[in-house]
């Protein structure tokens, strides 16, 4: 479904994530997104206690996280680094995100933005619906990738952005192993993962 101009406020993306670390793929996602729809703003939203990671590893704190997107935007025009949801404190939902950016602005058109693997996980999100009649959701897809199902009801859209194969799993293992993270993740975001220390026997 393509996207229409619903409010005529902001066009304001949403890109949340654990970023753990943040790397290129995120950035050319956000950026093509912005670009192809013609978003205001694209906010990269730092999850606090991502519920759907909880127990399966360990986790960054919450803060270092914030400051390596924020490190990493810094020369982005129309990219910011959101510390909303960790400052909300407790799991970080969607929904809640949403709920709390257009209670500032009424106005505003939210779009949603995540990767095809998110969107088949959709309809498991906490208060999905709410999500549903919030925002527009816009799928990322590779090049040659086949396209994910909108859920019926859903106003969706995808964008075909440049295949960028870097996960942050395979980021915090390079790390561990003392391998080169270089044009994977900005030199920012280097320089504040060997301050901090980051990773250290967490693969």
């Amino acid at each position: 479904m393509t996207t229409e101009r619903r409010r005529g406020g902001e066009r304001l993306g949403i890109f949340g994530g654990t970023f753990d670390p943040p790397h290129v793929g995120h950035l050319v996602s956000a950026v093509n997104v912005r670009h192809e729809l013609a978003l205001d703003r694209v906010l990269l939203v730092v999850n606090n206690l991502p519920w759907q990671k909880s127990g399966t590893r360990a986790i960054s704190a919450a803060d270092d996280r914030f400051r390596m997107v924020e490190a990493a935007l810094a020369d982005v025009d129309g990219l910011e680094a959101s510390r909303l949801e960790i400052d909300a404190g407790g799991p970080s939902y969607t929904a809640d995100t949403l709920a709390t950016l257009l209670a500032e602005d009424p106005a505003r058109e939210l779009f949603v933005i995540l990767g095809a693997d998110a969107a088949a996980g959709l309809l498991s999100w906490e208060r999905c619906a709410e999500v549903r009649d919030g925002s527009t959701v816009v799928v990322v897809e590779r090049p040659g990738a086949p396209p994910a199902v909108a859920p019926e009801g859903w106003r969706w859209t995808r964008v075909e952005v440049p295949n960028v194969d870097v996960s942050s799993t395979d980021l915090r293992a390079r790390a561990v192993d003392g391998r080169p993270l270089d044009y994977l993740v900005t030199r920012e975001v280097i320089d504040w993962i060997q301050a901090r220390r980051l990773y250290r026997g967490d693969a």
